[in-house]
């Protein structure tokens, strides 16, 4: 994908390098549970943007680094506030490919943020990372940027008795005396914040009967939780199964979710992952609508990820959807049901964010969850039922593996609008000020939808 900016993200500055891209990470990692003590090796292949590169950035935490290769040279690079900055031996052509090599070793901790530590986390006996926006460089270098998609392989050693699982497949499993190494491959391209990886003693069960050529679906808990766990998500097959009617096929080769013993503030997504704490299993489907939200990640947020952060309402309002679209078909309140309790719990509340672009400090605000629901619901009433999902469909089609803007957005709908809808989106991507309730007379989910879509203009 070719690189169209140079510009820093805004509300990041000093996360990612747009002059380059990378396509390629092989990870290999060795982690102590014991002492916290992680030591890695990180192969990048890269490619120049439009201009040489006489030097360049990565995003690495506290770590000791011992030894950067450009190419096979050393390079100079100095390591100061989370950033690696590399100066090649000689400037890197335009557009010319490239590897970096970088080895660092050092005790894991979450990097500090204004929503608290982000990245790896040590638990009680194993670890879990939990990188979005910018926890990635807690553990690994990387360029922070999440329109810089890559493949990644991972290969992790451990001790034996802790089970590793990561986003993607896992390739081989190789036990030797007392220590392990998995090594999983995750071949879509994936933004740096959502390689997710969760440490510990698990067991491991198979959600449903993929069937032939269904999404194979593990779930990987602690054995007490066994229980519980099989109710609270019993029916996340069927919301595979109606995802992939409205959303077109589940874009990654398998989805696994990890419940850790400890209690988590919310769950997080990662490629091909969601990690959940012990509190969201209670045996009685509590949070049976952060599993259907999660799920959805995997089609919005993940395979179609955002330009910048100033577009994350295209992450976190399709995921709230897509709760909204679950709650409808399967029996409980519809859509429209659910988006006039969001607009009326909206109406009570400030009216200060402008949802295409929050700031950095409402990027995770409640408010902005709950209005890009409602701003799916309001583009489902202009377009009507057949059309909305022809649009759902075509947009996770012709971006699968990309990264988009809210203009993007706003543009693929108008390809499927009878008439202008530049007043709906003004009035709730760009004022702040809460637009009335929209109302649907559609006739509903329409059942199994053909694909691949048609009509994508």
């Amino acid at each position: 994908m070719a690189q169209r900016t140079v510009a820093a993200d805004p509300y990041f500055p000093a996360n990612g390098d747009a002059r380059y891209r990378v396509h390629r990470y092989e990870l290999a990692l060795d982690y102590r549970p014991g002492p916290n003590r992680l030591s890695g090796t990180a192969r990048l292949n890269a490619i120049a943007g439009r201009a040489p590169l006489a030097e360049f950035l990565l995003n690495l935490a506290d770590f000791k680094v011992g030894r950067v290769r450009v190419d096979g040279r050393a390079p100079h690079y100095t390591h100061r506030g989370g950033r690696l900055r590399i100066r090649p031996a000689k400037p890197i052509r335009a557009g010319a490919a490239f590897t970096v090599e970088v080895h660092w070793s050092g005790n894991p901790k979450p990097v500090r943020s204004p929503w608290g530590g982000l990245g790896w986390e040590e638990l009680e006996d194993g670890a879990l990372v939990a990188s979005q926006p910018v926890g990635a460089p807690s553990w690994y270098p990387c360029n922070d940027r999440p329109a810089d998609k890559a493949s990644y392989q991972l290969s992790i050693t451990t001790p034996s008795a802790y089970s590793v699982v990561a986003g993607g497949r896992l390739l081989t499993r190789t036990t030797k005396a007392s220590t392990t190494t998995w090594v999983y491959e995750q071949s879509a391209p994936t933004s740096s914040y959502l390689v997710g990886l969760s440490i510990g003693k698990y067991q491991t069960v198979l959600l449903g009967d993929p069937g032939l050529g269904g999404v194979p679906q593990a779930g990987h808990i602690p054995a007490h939780l066994l229980t519980p766990f099989s109710r609270d998500f019993a029916r996340q097959p069927a919301m595979m199964e109606l995802f992939e009617e409205v959303f077109g096929p589940y874009p990654f080769g398998e989805y696994a979710v990890v419940v850790t013993e400890e209690e988590l503030d919310v769950p997080v997504e990662a490629q091909g992952l969601s990690l959940f704490g012990a509190n969201h299993v209670d045996g009685a489907r509590g949070s049976e609508r952060l599993v259907a939200h999660e799920l959805a990640h995997q089609w919005f947020g993940n395979s179609v990820s955002i330009a910048d952060w100033r577009h994350i309402w295209l992450n976190e309002g399709f995921a709230k959807y897509a709760e909204w679209l679950w709650s409808e078909r399967s029996g409980g309140r519809s859509a429209q049901a659910l988006a006039a309790l969001a607009h009326r719990k909206l109406s009570g509340l400030p009216q200060d964010l402008q949802l295409a672009d929050p700031g950095r400090k409402l990027m995770f605000d409640d408010r902005l969850y709950e209005r890009g629901g409602l701003v799916l619901h309001a583009v489902r009433c202009a377009l009507g039922d057949e059309a909305f999902f022809r649009m759902l469909r075509a947009w996770g089609a012709l971006h699968r593996g990309g990264a988009v803007t809210t203009e993007a957005f706003t543009r693929h709908v108008a390809r499927y609008a009878a008439d202008s809808l530049d007043d709906l989106f003004s009035a709730w991507l760009h004022e702040t000020a809460l637009p009335p309730l929209p109302s649907a007379s559609g006739v509903g989910i329409p059942a199994r939808p053909p694909y691949p879509p048609g009509g994508a203009g």
